[in-house]
């Protein structure tokens, strides 16, 4: 087992007496057209609140409540408004390039990895370079760029599309809030 398992495992098996969801930095409409307003309230206001709820509440299975917490209050502050060209910068930019050479190679293998995921999880571009997946929920520690995979992420708005909620989804992607995790 090598020491990122290692570390994976001992704070995933840390509980915290109380979880709180980290509050969103823009609007319910402000993700538009990439996330609408009504994929937000679902989202946010009624399954990834409803995970720490959950788990305050000593309701369900605390794993699985406090891991899911876990990966919205990841999840939701890497998003941002969409304006403009929106490309990786900085030490996420470098890490990306080093591992797959062009930002558009990295988007491809990051699509071929998701693409591939039967049911629901997660997908993330790790601190160490690789992409990796999440089948679940599960708390990871080694989280740069995180996309939910789950189907109430983009049935909404994309029903059965999940390749172009994919394409869509790094139109709003903060590159600042992924840069600070590195």
């Amino acid at each position: 087992m090598d020491i990122r398992n290692t570390i994976d495992l001992v704070e995933a098996s840390t509980r915290p007496a109380k979880l709180e969801t980290t509050p969103l930095p823009y609007g319910p409409k402000d993700l538009a057209p990439v996330m609408s307003a009504d994929t937000i309230d679902y989202h946010f206001e009624h399954l990834a609140k409803g995970y720490a709820k959950r788990y305050n509440a000593g309701e369900g299975n605390a794993d699985f409540n406090r891991a899911g917490s876990f990966l919205h209050n990841k999840f939701f502050p890497q998003l941002r408004p969409p304006k403009g060209a929106n490309r990786p910068r900085g030490a996420v930019l470098a890490l990306i390039e080093d591992n797959f050479k062009t930002y558009e190679d990295f988007r491809e293998q990051f699509k071929e990895t998701a693409m591939k995921i039967q049911g629901s999880g997660w997908v993330y571009l790790s601190t160490g370079g690789t992409i990796k997946t999440i089948a679940n929920h599960a708390v990871r520690t080694d989280i740069c760029v995180l996309v939910d995979w789950w189907e109430h992420a983009w049935s909404l708005d994309y029903q059965a599309d999940k390749e172009a909620y994919l394409n869509n989804i790094w139109k709003i992607i903060d590159w600042d809030v992924c840069n600070e995790r590195l």
